[in-house]
């Protein structure tokens, strides 16, 4: 592991997958982006429909607040609504008074983004390949005030284990851990969330992955009352919409919350499927970053930014992996997709590498 100079960028942070399937991309096989397909489920779209009917009225939020507190086993003044995880990220970042905020990478790319875009000169701790992209927690400088961490990890598909990230904590320190992906792990084994015994700590939720709600925009933040205080004042007036807010409630429930452990099993027993395949090709010098366990997978082979652009071509959108700091264009990140997909993609693969 190794840190950046303070102030370095080099490198597109508000690249995201969906840029590789707008346009000239919306016909391809989509790879690229980390929501999960056929979603969402018909029972929800018509739940999500049925709030259109209220759309007169203000959002309200205090029921949705409430599913989600309870959900967690937290009091509702823990819990904060909002336009996706991304929204959370700029509130983090515009609210919270930090010093010395440190970006671990290769991660998602938005918190880094919305911190400089607020000011901050951002600090980065690059997890290494060598390493597997695992965490150490010595090598965060212990100065920090702030640090983010995504579990698990965007695009490496590393689960760092909750001690480990939990170690990070200090007083003083807002220790900010995204989740995005913690629901396609099954038990949410490593999860943070809930934990009130951990200081300073703030997690954050989608629900747009699992779901396929990434055009809703509804997410959440856990953590202590005075800093959801602080972030929920820098929120304009309803940040959330009704149908959003239907759609946490539903998800958080009973019923979702058994969905979505049931994908969860299926998203592994498929990534386990991908990465056999894959691992076929390791002659030809593609490697695998393992063990994965979120909804993706990151390769690295020679080549990698003109094998992307032939997939491209033989109709398969990946993500390019060197916008993300600590990565390059030999490293792609592949959606974990149904069994019928993934064979037509690794024979597309196997035709692109041939040529």
């Amino acid at each position: 592991m190794r840190t950046e100079p303070r102030g370095a960028v080099g490198h597109d942070l508000r690249h995201h997958g969906d840029a590789e399937v707008r346009d000239d991309g919306s016909a391809l096989v989509d790879l690229a982006v980390n929501v999960r397909a056929d979603t969402p489920p018909a029972w929800l779209r018509e739940h999500i429909a049925a709030s259109l009917t209220s759309l007169a009225a203000y959002p309200d939020g205090r029921a949705a607040r409430a599913a989600v507190a309870a959900r967690h086993g937290l009091p509702v003044e823990r819990v904060l609504l909002t336009a996706g995880a991304a929204e959370a990220f700029v509130l983090v970042a515009r609210a919270l008074k930090v010093r010395r905020p440190v970006v671990v990478h290769p991660q998602f790319t938005e918190p880094e983004a919305a911190l400089r875009d607020a000011g901050h000169t951002v600090d980065r701790v690059l997890l290494r390949e060598a390493d597997g992209f695992r965490l150490d927690p010595a090598v965060v400088p212990e100065d920090a005030d702030l640090v983010v961490i995504g579990n698990p990890t965007n695009p490496t598909s590393v689960l760092h284990p909750a001690t480990d990230v939990a170690r990070l904590a200090r007083p003083g320190r807002t220790l900010v851990v995204d989740e995005a992906f913690m629901d396609a792990v099954p038990e949410e084994r490593e999860a943070l969330a809930g934990r009130t015994d951990v200081p300073g700590l703030v997690v954050l939720r989608s629900l747009t992955k699992t779901w396929g709600l990434a055009g809703l925009r509804i997410g959440y933040v856990l953590g202590g009352p005075e800093t959801v205080a602080e972030l929920e004042r820098a929120q304009p007036l309803w940040p959330v919409s009704t149908p959003a807010l239907a759609a946490a409630e539903a998800c958080v429930g009973a019923r979702g919350l058994a969905e979505a452990a049931d994908a969860a099993g299926r998203v592994a027993a498929d990534r386990a499927y991908l990465v056999a395949g894959l691992r076929e090709f390791g002659a030809r010098g593609l490697w695998v970053a393992e063990p994965a366990e979120g909804p993706f997978v990151l390769v690295r082979l020679p080549g990698g930014a003109v094998v992307r652009e032939r997939l491209r071509a033989a109709g398969y959108a990946v993500r390019r992996g060197d916008t993300f700091p600590g990565l390059g264009e030999d490293w792609l990140r592949l959606a974990v997709r149904d069994r019928r997909t993934t064979d037509a993609f690794l024979a597309a693969l196997d035709r692109v590498l041939a040529a």
